[in-house]
């Protein structure tokens, strides 16, 4: 394995020195970027509650907070956990944020239990993508919504590249995603594109 391939792919599981860092890029530059466009214009209310999956550094659960009532970050990997925690101590300690290590193909959640469910740069890696879309459906409540962002729409020329080095990564379409959705059983699917610099963001309602 060479480095370059060990080095990206702590995008997947984030874990040792090399995922230390990839952790800290994930709360900043163009991921900062990207959160920030998806959610400048999406309707979040003071009361809902959030799940955001795949939280990794934990930034996004920080842009939750400060719009919602609650939000609970889950992850797979123990660092990120951590980082999320750390990053978010004072909304744990006040009540409003958990931080759970689990797996998005079985989330440790009752059925109906959120309003949002966020999921930022991390279906790449989802497995068996249609059964964890209905693992999202579950736990969310009647009416809830679920916002993909990703920040390729399977369209850029260097996708493939990165699906060679990051091993079992997956660009989705918009279309791919929308089928996929649909298939696990959500309705009014709505696509967001930014075609200049390929950012997608797609809301699905339950």
């Amino acid at each position: 394995m060479s480095l370059k391939t060990k080095f990206y792919g702590n995008t997947r599981r984030p874990a040792g020195l090399f995922g230390r860092y990839m952790v800290k890029r994930m709360n900043a530059g163009h991921h900062a970027v990207l959160a920030e466009w998806a959610l400048k214009d999406l309707p979040v209310g003071s009361d809902e509650t959030a799940l955001d999956i795949g939280c990794g550094g934990g930034a996004n659960i920080a842009r939750l907070l400060a719009r919602c009532k609650h939000v609970t970050g889950v992850d797979h990997a123990p660092l990120s956990v951590a980082k999320s925690r750390q990053l978010n101590a004072e909304a744990i300690w006040g009540g409003r944020c958990e931080v759970v290590e689990s797996d998005v193909a079985c989330l440790p959640f009752e059925d109906g239990s959120f309003d949002l469910a966020t999921a930022f740069e991390t279906i790449y890696f989802w497995p068996d993508i249609v059964n964890s879309y209905r693992q999202v459906l579950r736990v969310l409540k009647p009416g809830g919504r679920f916002v993909i962002v990703n920040e390729s729409d399977g369209s850029k020329p260097t996708d493939a590249k990165w699906e060679a080095i990051i091993d079992g990564m997956h660009t989705y379409t918009p279309a791919e995603i929308e089928a996929d959705l649909a298939a696990a059983g959500f309705s009014s699917i709505t696509t967001t594109r930014d075609t200049t610099r390929h950012f997608i963001r797609v809301v699905a309602v339950k």
